[in-house]
């Protein structure tokens, strides 16, 4: 049977106190609902449907990232998990599973939801459960004598001794969607809450003879939900530790893995040492052997084998071969792309600037809009002048050029190969190969000059 999947993201989020909707709030740089999404997906469903009421334009807008089709199905009164489930049946075909998620539990893993359709395609009603140290005010799973699931009892129906049940159901379900549509069709808001509980077709499904299989995550923060500020943080906590662990098994070593944070794809070589406080966003892939020093914030680069980024280094949409040096202080902004042993300094900022094999700005420039040849040595101070206020030029600096501190390079410009730019030129015009440009106003040196302090001083 075919899969369809069911999202339930149609709650406010109150105790969120926010004006975005609760699951648009982001776990690891990606919003918990795009996570599920995400996760389900692997799963290859033909269709997914979510079931959207609060903040629908905002979720439905930031969609556009996520890969995939989806039907957005309107719950416009929430009348419980039962009815906004029922809604979406209506566009699912009898003939399929249903799986049954939660925008708001974003660490849900593959392998657990595989299970659970795995089962519902036997026919089977799967309900995915877990055993909580502290099972607050969740629903309860109650077991027969032989350990057979009964039912699922909501906390606020429940009598004292079933509260001390720490089984818990996590609300994710998977069913034969024809079973599933009989069930709720006999659902009533028979409850405190006046609700359409969809935990009750547990009960239906042992009424009607239908196994109902019973899959116990072994770690309970698999399935917990995000409700507020202080929950978020906790399972953005978890992911970290998630990722960090696994980059650890491959032959990455942290400082502390408590004090990064991963917000997208990172991939590693063999022993990468990474420092405290750092950041990657993105895809981000660094080769073997790079060191990022601490307080340092990557973003979609790629990295080359033995790269060293040193402290409170900014690296973002570059292409950096192997054996470079950056930082400390550098921003490298997007289309930088540097060839093997390239060294940029502190205080220096790149930008769609191509440096060559060797080349080197040590420290306090910015290159833009640049094409730097190999072995080329930029000076202190060197500024690329790129923007007329229109539009942008491009400079071109050929192989071992030497340009000397504190020049000003105004593009569009070229200089050749092995050309040398004193220090403290202003250069408008091609520089030739092998040639030295001086670009400097005539020194004037006036004798026995009164400053203003001394004239002050005077007249006083």
């Amino acid at each position: 049977m075919t899969l369809h999947v069911i999202v339930l993201a149609a709650g406010k989020g109150s105790r969120m106190k926010s004006n975005i909707p609760k699951v648009l709030h982001q776990v690891a740089g990606k919003p918990m609902l795009h996570r599920v999404i995400e996760t389900a997906s692997s799963l290859a469903p033909q269709q997914t449907h979510l079931v959207l009421g609060h903040g629908i334009n905002q979720i439905e807008a930031s969609l556009g990232v996520v890969e995939g089709s989806f039907n957005t199905v309107t719950q416009a009164e929430q009348l419980g998990t039962g009815h906004a489930v029922k809604l979406a049946l209506s566009h699912v075909p009898d003939d399929t599973v249903s799986l049954v998620l939660y925008g708001d539990v974003p660490l849900i893993t593959q392998g657990t939801l595989a299970e659970c359709v795995a089962a519902a395609q036997s026919g089977r009603l799967s309900i995915v459960t877990a055993n909580f140290s502290d099972p607050a005010q969740l629903g309860r799973i109650a077991r027969d004598a032989q350990g057979r699931i009964n039912a699922i009892v909501e906390y606020k129906d429940a009598s004292a001794e079933e509260r001390r049940i720490t089984e818990i159901n996590s609300g994710i379900l998977a069913a034969p969607t024809h079973l599933l549509r009989t069930w709720l069709s006999r659902v009533t808001p028979n409850n405190q809450q006046g609700e359409y509980y969809l935990t009750d077709v547990v009960g239906m499904a042992v009424a009607d003879g239908i196994d109902v299989h019973g899959i116990v995550v072994s770690n309970e923060n698999e399935v917990m939900g995000v409700n507020d500020r202080v929950q978020l943080a906790q399972a953005e906590r978890l992911i970290q530790h998630q990722q960090t662990d696994l980059l650890m098994r491959h032959g990455v070593s942290f400082a502390d893995p408590s004090r990064v944070d991963i917000r997208g794809t990172l991939t590693c070589g063999i022993d990468c040492f990474i420092d405290v406080n750092t950041v990657f966003i993105g895809d981000v892939s660094l080769g073997n052997g790079v060191i990022v020093g601490p307080s340092s914030v990557v973003q979609d680069s790629a990295i080359g084998h033995g790269v060293h980024i040193k402290a409170h280094t900014v690296v973002e949409g570059a292409v950096v071969a192997e054996d470079c040096q950056l930082g400390p202080f550098a921003r490298i902004r997007p289309g930088s792309n540097f060839a093997a042993g390239v060294k940029v300094g502190n205080f220096v900022e790149t930008k769609k600037a191509s440096l060559g094999q060797g080349a080197k700005a040590s420290h306090l420039s910015y290159l833009g809009d640049a094409i730097i040849g190999d072995g080329a040595n930029i000076g202190a101070g060197t500024v690329t002048c790129n923007y007329d206020g229109v539009d942008k030029h491009q400079t071109t600096i050929g192989k071992d050029a030497f340009i000397g501190t504190n020049s000003t390079l105004v593009a569009p410009l070229e200089i050749g190969d092995d050309a040398f730019v004193a220090a403290g030129s202003t250069v408008t015009s091609t520089v030739e190969p092998e040639s030295l440009a001086v670009g400097r106003a005539r020194q004037r040196t006036i004798s026995k000059w009164l400053s203003p302090l001394r004239r002050k001083k005077n007249r006083d």
